[in-house]
């Protein structure tokens, strides 16, 4: 009872080295390939899966938004390994390091800006200045468009944080309560326990859904600017 709270957030290493990159080179492992003509559930399930949501979010593209889309795709695959491998017991999820959230959302967001700039300045540079907004607002407005548009990265590395952190933390409380209480008041201990539950697979779903929501903000500003 006396653990760290945030001691599951802490970086692991080996021998003194950051083992965070295998970490993240881990989750592709997991993702089954065929080498047959014929594919097996399994495979062929995957398949549908990632053509489903490939489908959804290249949607509203144009051409070049789409060239897009096999990064897209494997970014919301990643995440959500990477999310889902977090829930094991005495497993480090990367996705609650903020530095690495924003490693991933930073890059995206600039290249889509640039890729808005380069071809479209004139659309790219109206969004500063909303048409029909009077004069002696005009500088404030500059201001205060900018500002939304260099915060983009930051409230997508902070949301995906924050989600999955909150998540792990209530799992971890909920389960030093239920082990605590199993001493002392067993049919208590069930009710948490049966909570625990509900909540491990309510944090399932927020894994998926947190990966999907930030590939898909990540689309919208494509989207923007193609």
């Amino acid at each position: 009872m006396n653990e760290n709270l945030f001691a599951s957030f802490i970086a692991p290493t080996i021998l003194g080295l950051p083992a965070a990159v295998l970490i993240i080179l881990f989750p592709p492992l997991l993702i089954p390939t065929s080498k047959y003509l014929i594919n097996n559930r399994l495979i062929t399930t995957q398949q549908w899966l990632i053509k489903l949501t490939s489908k959804q979010m290249m949607a509203m593209h144009n051409t070049k938004g789409r060239t897009w889309s096999l990064m897209l795709v494997s970014l919301i695959i990643f995440i959500a390994t990477t999310n889902l491998l977090g829930l094991l017991p005495h497993s480090f999820t990367p996705t609650t390091q903020l530095s690495m959230n924003l490693a991933m959302a930073i890059p995206l967001w600039a290249g889509a800006v640039i890729m808005g700039f380069r071809s479209k300045i004139k659309n790219a540079l109206a969004h500063f200045l909303p048409q029909g907004t009077p004069t002696p607002l005009i500088p404030m407005l500059v201001i205060i468009e900018t500002i939304s548009l260099l915060i983009q990265p930051m409230a997508l590395a902070v949301r995906l944080t924050a989600n999955i952190t909150a998540g792990h933390l209530l799992m971890h409380l909920i389960g030093s309560a239920t082990l605590a209480m199993s001493t002392i008041n067993l049919p208590s201990t069930l009710i948490i326990f049966t909570i625990l539950i509900l909540l491990t697979i309510l944090e399932i779903a927020v894994t998926l859904i947190q990966a999907y929501v930030f590939t898909l903000l990540v689309s919208l500003y494509l989207h923007d600017n193609t």
